[in-house]
C-alpha cells in the first residue's frame, strides 16, 4: 500500500512539474554553424489577447565553441500596422570565474534571457520579432564576423503573473 502511494504522490510531483500553463509561444531556430552577423532569425508570433499581459523572453543555446562572457543581440518587433520598435540588447553568457550561465548537461547550455516584461498586444494582427547578433571584434570599429557556438535562438512568450 506504501508504495502505490509513493507512485501516486511521484505521479503527482511529475505531472505538476511538467505543466507549463503560462506558456504561449516557445519556438526555436537553429543558426549556421557560424552565425553571419547579416542572417536574421524572425519569429511569427500567434494572435494574441489584446488585453492580457505578457513576458517575452530570448532563448539562447550555446556551446563551449563561444568564445565569449556576453552576447549582444538586436532585435526589431514589427507591430500589425509596420510599426518597428528596434533593441540593442547585452546578455551575460558567463559568470566571471568563466563558468557557463544558464542550464543543461555537458557543454550545450540553454539561457533563457528576459527580453519585455508585461507587454500587451493592444493591435490586432501579425507581429514579428526578428533578431541578429551584434557581436564585433576587439579594438575593430567595423571589424564584424561569423559568431561560432550558438546553436539555436528561441523565443518564448508566457502569460505574465498578476503583480
Amino acid at each position: 500500500m506504501i508504495n502505490l502511494r509513493f507512485v501516486l504522490v511521484v505521479f503527482t510531483v511529475i505531472s505538476i512539474i511538467s505543466c507549463d500553463d503560462r506558456q504561449v509561444f516557445d519556438e526555436y531556430q537553429t543558426v549556421s554553424e557560424t552565425w553571419e552577423i547579416e542572417e536574421k532569425i524572425s519569429f511569427s508570433l500567434p494572435e494574441l489577447d489584446t488585453i492580457q499581459p505578457y513576458n517575452l523572453f530570448i532563448n539562447v543555446r550555446n556551446n563551449n565553441s563561444y568564445r565569449y562572457s556576453n552576447l549582444f543581440l538586436i532585435s526589431e518587433m514589427k507591430f500589425p500596422n509596420g510599426k518597428v520598435i528596434t533593441d540593442t540588447l547585452e546578455y551575460d553568457m558567463a559568470a566571471p570565474n568563466g563558468e557557463w550561465l544558464g542550464t543543461g548537461f555537458s557543454d550545450l547550455k540553454e539561457n533563457k534571457l528576459w527580453y519585455r516584461e508585461r507587454i500587451i498586444f493592444a493591435e490586432e494582427g501579425m507581429y514579428t520579432i526578428t533578431l541578429q547578433h551584434a557581436m564585433r571584434k576587439n579594438g575593430e570599429v567595423d571589424g564584424v564576423y561569423a559568431l561560432e557556438g550558438i546553436t539555436d535562438i528561441g523565443f518564448r512568450i508566457e502569460y505574465a503573473q498578476n503583480p
